[in-house]
């Protein structure tokens, strides 16, 4: 590992955590920084030239994120403080690679069990991750309401860079890491809905790609 990168990563934490919010209870028994395993997955490379993240994350405070898309910005907030410290911390790192600049976000749903925005995957549905894995991180009684942002995944402990944004609800089991919400910007999504879907299934109506592609020009520390 460069030091170059090692520093340029713990710059980025150490930035985050000054713009954090006010402690919160720690989901960890109090401890301000947990173990997380990312395992490299040579199956699936990354499109993108990307590092690992650091193998621990912090468990205090929030730090916002701004998805400008063309449709117009998303803020959202992740919660180290939460159940998924592990997630927060590999979407910051990610971030601040700028892995998902110039993506696309492949799959829309608006159905009675599912209404979610997903992005996160560089060549198309599924396929195009950060190139490794790391576990999930539930309790079992997560929910998901509007405005929720969780990890996709292919499976138990797959985890990568695929997440969605749900736009109205989503009737899942809770098998999906919630790592933050929307604090601004739902209209976006909104109006993404509401242009329509080009249907992947005809036996699942409302399930397929935007009908307008979605593109995230870049996703940025901060809010706006």
């Amino acid at each position: 590992m460069k030091l170059r990168w090692v520093l340029t990563t713990v710059a980025a934490l150490a930035a985050s955590v000054l713009a954090a919010a006010p402690a919160q209870a720690a989901p960890s028994a109090g401890k301000p920084i947990v173990p997380c395993t990312f395992t490299p997955t040579p199956e699936n490379p990354s499109p993108r030239p990307v590092r690992r993240p650091l193998p621990f994350a912090l468990t205090i405070g929030t730090q916002k994120v701004t998805m400008k898309t063309n449709y117009g910005p998303v803020v959202i907030e992740l919660n180290r403080a939460g159940a998924a410290p592990c997630a927060v911390h590999n979407m910051i790192s990610l971030v601040v690679q700028r892995f998902y600049d110039r993506s696309q976000c492949w799959r829309l749903t608006n159905n009675a069990r599912l209404g979610v925005l997903q992005c996160g995957d560089l060549i198309k549905a599924e396929v195009g991750g950060p190139g490794y894995k790391f576990d999930d991180e539930v309790t079992g009684q997560e929910t998901y309401p509007r405005g929720t942002v969780a990890m996709g995944n292919q499976g138990p402990g797959t985890n990568g860079s695929q997440f969605f944004i749900v736009h109205s609800f989503a009737n899942i089991a809770p098998k999906y890491s919630v790592f933050g919400k929307v604090v601004r910007g739902m209209d976006v999504l909104d109006r993404i809905v509401a242009n329509g879907i080009v249907d992947t299934d005809p036996a699942v109506p409302g399930d397929g790609l935007p009908a307008e592609p979605v593109k995230i020009e870049r996703i940025t520390l901060g809010g706006f």
